[in-house]
């Protein structure tokens, strides 16, 4: 294990500061609304999984206070600007996009996304392990960057660009996240989604999905992943808006994303990045709702089934 820096005193108590050199840097005040409070990072600080370099994995210590490079991404999640218009109080861009970049391939990020899910649905009196999901997908406009072979147009939606498929838990807390053109059909979209949720969750038995998703998907999934997919239709009679049983949870979990303006467009050069994206802006969600910070209805206040 590294040595624990020289500086006498921390400031922080983050890894990168007890054993890294962040010690060695000025101290940064949060000033924005997407900053941490002393609550929140307590809770992400006692959730965040351990760096590469610090269990002698590779990598070296790190420069910078966890704390801030979480703030300096979250600063863009939530404001959409680009990289190289962080403020100038956060450390260099090109180190905070390496750093949200280094998360998302080393799987630290879905580390992170998990625990606070997993503490979360503590707090709300479940289980951790989820036995029911729900799916649904939301095309997004792509930006002028978005490469065209992984974009496409939605001709049900007249939406060009690429399309966020999600499987929620029944709290709304997000499970499984694929990114995918715009042009793929949702019940093509779903084999990986599935595969990749029974992969994760083997406890999830019943997935709720819409009409878009019936037909073959139903079968296969029974057959091949052991999951029973219940269609939820919407009734021939119905005009305008109706609150579909289970539908309106994954629909609410796609009107928390819109929240955060990175993702009300689609900006990132690789899909990678844009399913990186909904985990950040699910993480902090769910931090400010342990922490009390963010007091909306968060989770529904009537009885619902375990799940």
């Amino acid at each position: 294990m590294p040595a624990e820096s020289t500086v006498a005193s921390r400031s922080c108590d983050c890894l990168a500061h007890w054993f890294g050199n962040a010690a060695d840097r000025p101290d940064r005040n949060p000033c924005y609304a997407s900053d941490m409070t002393e609550a929140e990072w307590q809770m992400v600080r006692a959730s965040m999984p351990v760096p590469t370099w610090l269990e002698g994995r590779g990598g070296r210590p790190e420069d910078y206070c966890h704390r801030v490079m979480l703030d300096a991404v979250r600063y863009v999640v939530d404001n959409g600007v680009k990289w190289a218009n962080l403020p100038k109080d956060f450390p260099p861009y090109r180190r905070v996009h390496a750093f949200a970049r280094r998360w998302q391939a080393t799987g630290l990020l879905a580390e992170l996304h998990d625990r606070l899910r997993d503490r979360v649905r503590v707090k709300e009196g479940r289980s951790p392990d989820p036995t029911a999901a729900i799916v649904d997908s939301q095309s997004v406009r792509a930006a002028a960057n978005v490469p065209r072979s992984t974009s496409g147009w939605d001709g049900g939606k007249k939406v060009g660009g690429r399309k966020r498929h999600l499987a929620v838990d029944c709290l709304g807390l997000v499970l499984v996240v694929l990114v995918t053109a715009a042009s793929v059909q949702d019940r093509d979209a779903a084999v990986p989604l599935l595969e990749r949720l029974r992969k994760l969750y083997f406890s999830i038995r019943l997935v709720w999905a819409d009409g878009g998703y019936a037909g073959r998907l139903v079968d296969w999934a029974a057959g091949k992943l052991g999951l029973a997919v219940e269609i939820v239709k919407r009734s021939d009679d119905a005009s305008g808006f109706v609150v579909l049983p289970r539908r309106w949870v994954v629909e609410r979990t796609l009107s928390w994303l819109m929240r955060s303006r990175r993702l009300a467009r689609d900006y990132e050069t690789l899909p990678a990045m844009h399913e990186a994206m909904v985990l950040w802006s699910m993480t902090m969600l769910m931090s400010g709702c342990l922490a009390g910070r963010r007091r909306h209805a968060f989770i529904p206040r009537q009885p619902a089934p375990p799940a």
